[in-house]
């Protein structure tokens, strides 16, 4: 299987497959999508790398059940590899000599779950976005007006609500028409993101490996979801040790080490799943807090207390984020050991 190889690079309506055999490149063509699908349950089974972009998982879940050997490569490695200007023919062929490399990193693809889930948790991070600049923007133009909103006085919508009643406060009927409006537009946005939320919460309890994670200091059923989605399953997808994982996310001091000396810096602002290391430090944060109001029960209670003595609560909680990786490459049932006596 593996003396064939064949790269291909996934565009919007055309696909390019380049085909490798005895040293030599065979064939480096242009196909449509339904071609493509027809080619893969034809062709004999051969190792498929795809780029990582777009459709991907789709496509790589369809080689597999044609009985290839498929993988992801990620986009980076192969703009690193790529020789010659960019386009398709090239895109393809260096997608092939990216698996000639030692010791290349492959990409989990995604299930269909995953990818369900994955959707779900786009859907309600876009609307939160949209509610939250709705929401600022309205309070903006009513404060250009004077008219300043307070939770005291019951917050943005009892403020909208006295403005459009208000008969002497010069407003026109078109203006009133248009806040009224942007307050529905809010209301809907709410609306959808308490729908996202019931169809994710729903989705934790008869699945097994989430609720595996919920197990976990500082990991709900959010963050149990968001952990399957970019993990997969106990094994850490392509992850070898939980180190490898939480070093991906973001969650250990950057490295640039040169000449034998280790330098280690903090853990970077920039990461590949920003959204998903907030999540996870924002509720290592929360755990942490509720252990610092009792006397420790576990060894990991007594190690974060200890570990906020020395160094602060903030260090402890990306810490014990950090530590969720280790947990998860047992695959067991995860149970908190209890101080000896």
């Amino acid at each position: 299987m593996h003396n064939t190889r064949v790269g291909v690079d996934l565009a919007k309506d055309v696909i390019q497959v380049c085909i490798f055999k005895n040293n030599k490149v065979q064939s480096n063509t242009e196909m449509t999508t339904a071609e493509f699908a027809i080619w893969l349950a034809c062709f004999k089974p051969a190792f498929i790398i795809f780029e990582a972009c777009g459709t991907s998982n789709y496509w790589l879940r369809i080689a597999r059940e044609a009985g290839h050997d498929a993988r992801l490569v990620s986009a980076k490695l192969v703009s690193l590899v790529r020789q010659n200007q960019k386009t398709d023919a090239n895109d393809a062929l260096a997608i092939v000599q990216t698996t000639f490399l030692p010791d290349v990193k492959y990409i989990s693809g995604k299930s269909m779950e995953q990818q369900q889930l994955q959707s779900l948790n786009r859907l309600k991070h876009l609307a939160e976005k949209h509610e939250t600049a709705s929401l600022n923007q309205i309070t903006a133009l009513l404060a250009e007006f004077n008219i300043k909103t307070s939770s005291r006085t019951g917050g943005l919508g009892a403020v909208i609500k006295r403005t459009l009643e208000d008969a002497e406060n010069g407003l026109t009927f078109e203006f009133r028409e248009a806040l009224n409006a942007a307050w529905q537009q809010c209301l809907a946005l709410k609306q959808s993101i308490d729908a996202y939320s019931r169809c994710l919460l729903k989705t934790v309890n008869p699945h097994t490996e989430c609720k595996k994670r919920l197990k976990l200091e500082g990991v709900g059923a959010i963050n149990a979801i968001n952990l399957y989605v970019a993990l997969g399953c106990c094994e850490l997808g392509v992850f070898k040790k939980g180190k490898e994982a939480s070093a991906c996310l973001g969650v250990t001091p950057i490295q640039r080490s040169s000449g034998g000396k280790v330098k280690l810096g903090t853990i970077g602002k920039k990461c590949k799943n920003s959204k998903l290391r907030s999540q996870l430090i924002l509720g290592a944060m929360s755990a942490v807090r509720q252990m610092g109001k009792r006397p420790a029960v576990t060894k990991k209670e007594a190690w974060v207390q200890e570990l906020v003595n020395r160094r602060g609560q903030r260090c402890a909680a990306v810490a014990l984020a950090n530590k969720t990786f280790a947990m998860l490459t047992k695959g067991t049932q995860y149970k908190a050991e209890l101080l000896t006596a």
